[in-house]
């Protein structure tokens, strides 16, 4: 696709990587703190943190297969993440992300601001790699906006490697956007397939 000076392709976010074989960093929170999967007890603080509207949405991931982990800081939810194993559709950027068999891919990662600044986001995105090896899967997923440079952190410190930028163009009153992997030495293989190949409207 060719597009014009006015309409640069810009980098929206960054798409990183890990393989469970390979070892995986000691995150130790700055704060005492305890991570389990998200089960019955979990629903009414974890629909508090994600906001009274998402009660049904919240409901409804869980039906679908998917899972959230957290971290607990005492009886205080502090932080949590979401897991998809088959595909998940990112809509503000018209992405669906297609999973292989033994893939899983980390979103929706929230560390509460009373808690922010001591590690829980990557001794999180530890616990569930550690869950997730247990399993047998071999691979995980996670991707970061480009401006989230906290987030970005947090993520390096979980042992995940950047291998794939997404990009976004505007057309006219179209915007595109599509995965483009970076070289192989920072991948363990190209990105999972996104279903970008079609334009959405601005």
């Amino acid at each position: 696709m060719m597009v014009s000076a006015e309409n640069d392709p810009r980098r929206a976010g960054v798409i990183w990587a890990l393989n469970l074989d390979e070892p995986t960093p000691v995150v130790a929170p700055r704060i005492p703190a305890t991570f389990r999967a998200a089960g019955h007890e979990s629903v009414s603080a974890l629909a508090e943190a994600m906001g009274s509207d998402a009660s049904v949405e919240m409901l409804e991931r869980f039906e679908t297969g998917r899972r959230c982990y957290t971290a607990w800081v005492g009886d205080k939810l502090a932080a949590y993440g979401w897991v998809s194993f088959n595909e998940e559709y990112i809509g503000e950027l018209n992405l669906r992300l297609r999973l292989l068999p033994g893939e899983a891919y980390i979103w929706d990662c929230v560390t509460l601001p009373a808690f922010r600044q001591n590690y829980l986001y990557s001794a999180l995105l530890v616990y569930i790699l550690g869950e997730l090896r247990s399993e047998k899967l071999c691979r995980v997923w996670i991707g970061a906006d480009l401006g989230n440079v906290a987030s970005q952190r947090g993520i390096a410190r979980a042992g995940f490697r950047a291998v794939a930028d997404l990009i976004i163009a505007r057309v006219l009153t179209l915007r595109w956007a599509w995965v483009r992997g970076r070289p192989p030495s920072a991948s363990c293989r190209a990105p999972p397939s996104a279903g970008s190949s079609a334009p959405s409207s601005a």
